[in-house]
């Protein structure tokens, strides 16, 4: 069975999602029979390459919502995060361009490494790292154990931004505007950040090959902005 889920390091709801998913795997005893694959969804490729301003600043601009409002969204968020075990900061966090971290992002899974992804998330939201900074990436990528020559050659040139594009094309083209967006077995969408039981009942629907067609709606990010 293959899941298919388009995300971006920046989306909260993803790296809650992303850790549901697992936890629902888990939970099934399906973890040598799934296989998962993440793609690019930026919620902003215009994003600067340097820390504009703070979190909460940005965050009550992008809603119209004072700072004490944006803050108690943000700390909303944060528990979501923190009830999955993830140490969530997410008013903290430092925002700007993920298309490098995509583009390493495909060169790992060019290279069967999946472990990249979560040290990504895990910076940004937790260790509240600048992902657009190449000396992040370059330690992020040593850590995942991605071979240092690649990575630098990655970095130096636009190598694999049209696939990155291509993700991107691909969800648009099926009226994707928001993620996380799940797709089980090329048949059953889950779209948005579902709780893992949910997300446990789809695929064991889809492990027993008796899926019924339709998309979940969750809590999600999109250009426009994130629910709550």
């Amino acid at each position: 069975m293959k899941v298919t889920y388009w995300s971006d390091y920046a989306c909260p709801y993803c790296y809650i999602g992303e850790t549901r998913l697992g936890k629902a795997i888990a939970s099934l005893g399906l973890e040598g029979d799934v296989e998962v694959e993440m793609r690019a969804f930026e919620l902003n490729p215009d994003a600067p390459y340097e820390v504009v301003c703070p979190t909460l600043d940005r965050f009550a601009a992008k809603y119209g919502l004072s700072k004490e409002e944006a803050a108690e969204r943000i700390e909303g968020i944060s528990r979501m995060g923190r009830g999955e075990g993830i140490e969530f900061n997410y008013a903290t966090t430092l925002n700007t361009n993920m298309l490098d971290a995509h583009r390493l992002t495909k060169l790992a899974h060019s290279l069967g490494n999946t472990r990249f992804e979560g040290l990504c998330y895990e910076a940004y939201f937790v260790k509240n790292e600048v992902m657009a900074d190449h000396g992040v990436l370059r330690k992020l990528a040593a850590e995942a154990g991605l071979p240092e020559a690649d990575v630098e050659r990655v970095l130096a040139s636009d190598e694999y931004e049209d696939e990155v594009r291509a993700d991107e094309r691909d969800a648009y083209a099926m009226g994707v505007h928001a993620v996380p967006f799940f797709v089980v077995d090329g048949k059953y969408a889950i779209s948005g950040c579902y709780p893992t039981e949910e997300m446990a009942r789809v695929l064991e629907r889809a492990h027993g090959e008796s899926l019924a067609e339709g998309a979940a709606q969750g809590m999600a990010c999109g250009p426009e902005g994130c629910s709550f």
